[in-house]
């Protein structure tokens, strides 16, 4: 399905957005015209001190305020903390993952809490959001929601932001580490149609329910890699898009906790390989803010030339 450089280069020019151009009445125009139902699901594990104001901020500007999003709902994955009541207390809907239909069983991870949360929803549009958000806003929805419903066959939005690093004194369009160090080069190699999705693994994304429920989900981390590869081979470029929402800070993750998710990635790759074989010239596509604050590609060749065994020559 690979259509080479120049149709990925043209599908970032087409299919990137910013969150601005989605308004809140532009965005309701296009959820009436499609007669679509909003369900908004925030997957929590021992969140207790962000969940409220992740619920509350969505709540107040998406539910009460506009009315976009028809459901908010907390998939509380085996919290020790207070997250369930706290997001409860908020104004959430919550679920604990492992009491939705336990006939089928438990697994730890945020795959299983999406994957259970289409049990628990009816929105015919899917908005996941991180519980661990320190500074965003309900941009972040409405952006996703909106280029998700302005083109019917358009199945997948993932978004893409700066990040503020901890201090906060600086931020990058830069993915986090296992990003730029596992899933961008997998991509690129493999999968090079993919190269200019400026953050893969995005905690923000929108999706249509009936492609969601038509794939097999990871029940860990895996779950973005998987569904970003999976739309690719089963509807094509076009059925992708992507919005810049601005900025995002969130809690930072240790380096063992990393290298996990990076085995989990690599799996999820290998699982969805088949028979494709890395580009013959492969470029690594990265991606930074130009002068007037848009996100640009920087591509540059990956060496793979290899000599003969020495005692060849």
């Amino acid at each position: 399905m690979t259509t080479g450089p120049s149709s990925a280069q043209d599908w970032f020019a087409a299919s990137t957005s910013s969150h601005e151009q989605w308004t809140d009445g532009r965005v309701l125009a296009l959820k009436r015209a499609r007669a679509s139902r909003v369900s908004v699901v925030v997957p929590a594990r021992d969140e207790e001190s962000t969940i409220a104001d992740v619920v509350g901020v969505l709540r107040e500007a998406l539910v009460e305020g506009s009315g976009l999003v028809d459901e908010l709902v907390v998939m509380d994955s085996d919290s020790s903390d207070a997250t369930a009541a706290r997001a409860a207390a908020a104004g959430a809907v919550v679920h604990r993952t492992a009491d939705v239909r336990p006939d089928l069983g438990s697994h730890p991870g945020k795959g299983e809490a999406l994957w259970k949360s289409q049990l628990v929803t009816t929105g015919d549009v899917l908005v996941f959001v991180d519980a661990d958000l320190t500074a965003f806003g309900p941009h972040f929805v409405r952006g996703l929601v909106g280029a998700l419903l302005d083109d019917p066959d358009r199945m997948l939005v993932k978004g893409f932001y700066d990040r503020v690093m901890d201090q906060g004194a600086s931020s990058t369009t830069e993915g986090g580490r296992v990003t730029e160090l596992v899933a961008r080069p997998l991509l690129d190699l493999w999968w090079p149609d993919l190269a200019y999705v400026v953050q893969p693994l995005a905690g923000e994304w929108a999706v249509r329910r009936s492609f969601f429920e038509s794939v097999a989900v990871p029940t860990a981390y895996g779950v973005e890699l998987s569904t970003l590869l999976d739309a690719y081979d089963q509807h094509g470029l076009g059925a992708i898009a992507q919005v810049d929402l601005g900025s995002r800070t969130h809690r930072h993750q240790a380096v063992h906790d990393l290298g996990l998710m990076a085995a989990e990635l690599l799996a999820v790759a290998q699982s969805r390989l088949g028979g494709r074989r890395p580009a013959p010239e492969p470029r690594l596509v990265q991606f930074a803010r130009g002068g007037g604050g848009d996100v640009a590609p920087r591509v540059r060749g990956v060496p793979v030339a290899e000599r003969p065994p020495a005692a060849s020559i």
